[in-house]
């Protein structure tokens, strides 16, 4: 199955691309943390590409653009989270990034959401399996990715 990545500001325009593309399987990205909740409970996407870079976070929290209700919605829905593994090596936040994508696992570790991967950079697929052993992901979804 062909996929495709959807990024839209205007949730009309989005419905209208997902009608367009029914038989592609669709990812949604959007910096709009409540547009991404919005087209996760309303639209037939299968997976959600978060961002995890040129996000601010707060006093006692972080901002990883992921939390409790999408992943319920995401469990529900059977809606994958994607991360792209060159936001991580060409950010100059790294640190930021690997503790927004830890909170972003233990998520999907607590409500059994899966996780997919982009590799541009075509890494070894077994030492990005051992990275995300290391950030906490459980091994049942680890052989997913």
């Amino acid at each position: 199955m062909e996929k495709i990545i959807l990024t839209e500001k205007n949730f009309n325009h989005l419905k209208e691309m997902v009608k367009k593309n029914k038989d592609k399987e669709i990812i949604f990205s959007s910096q709009d943390d409540e547009l991404n909740r919005k087209a996760m409970e309303k639209l037939e996407i299968s997976g959600i590409l978060i961002s995890l870079s040129g996000r601010k976070d707060y006093m006692k929290q972080r901002n990883s653009g992921f939390n409790q209700v999408m992943a319920r919605v995401a469990k529900k829905k059977g809606i994958f989270v994607v991360f792209d593994f060159n936001e991580l090596v060409n950010s100059k936040e790294k640190s930021r990034i690997l503790s927004r994508l830890k909170q972003n696992i233990f998520l999907c570790n607590k409500y059994d959401v899966g996780l997919k991967l982009i590799n541009y950079e075509n890494k070894n697929v077994y030492d990005l399996k051992s990275l995300f052993l290391v950030l906490g992901l459980k091994t049942s979804l680890v052989k997913k990715l």
